[in-house]
């Protein structure tokens, strides 16, 4: 399994990700809160493979993006060692937050977690959503 991201369409993002005692309960099944980690991992990701690096972002503007709300389907579950991908999508931009759409698969493609998750560009020192810099990521769609 690489740890290199795979980006198979255009505007879709994939990072693998195993499953390892530390993601799982006592059974052997990952714990939910896991699944949590891993789409935040593949957004961090998505990041960095747009040029992006969260803390010299954070650093020269004082911004970060943090999660605003989340909208997650437990479809099946995920056991120890397996190998899962995780995908990333941008289903809507606003001014101040930006809409993804995740999923978490097996290998052979069965899909177990379904996901909405929206995160707000946050002045981190007032802690007050502002308007993602223009520039700051060129492939994302128009402001809606």
């Amino acid at each position: 399994m690489s740890d290199t991201p795979q980006n198979p369409l255009p505007g879709s993002f994939r990072w693998p990700v195993r499953v390892y005692w530390e993601d799982t309960d006592a059974g052997g099944v990952v714990y939910h809160a896991s699944y949590l980690r891993f789409m935040e991992r593949a957004r961090s990701e998505w990041l960095r493979g747009q040029g992006i690096d969260q803390s010299s972002f954070k650093e020269t503007t004082g911004l970060a993006f943090l999660v605003r709300e989340m909208q997650i389907d437990f479809l099946r579950a995920a056991l120890l060692d397996d190998e899962l991908s995780v995908t990333v999508e941008v289903k809507e931009r606003r001014a101040a937050s930006i809409l993804f759409g995740q999923t978490i698969s097996r290998a052979d493609g069965t899909q177990l977690i379904r996901a909405q998750v929206r995160v707000a560009c946050v002045d981190v020192r007032r802690m007050r959503p502002v308007q993602i810099p223009a520039e700051m990521i060129p492939g994302l769609p128009p402001l809606k």
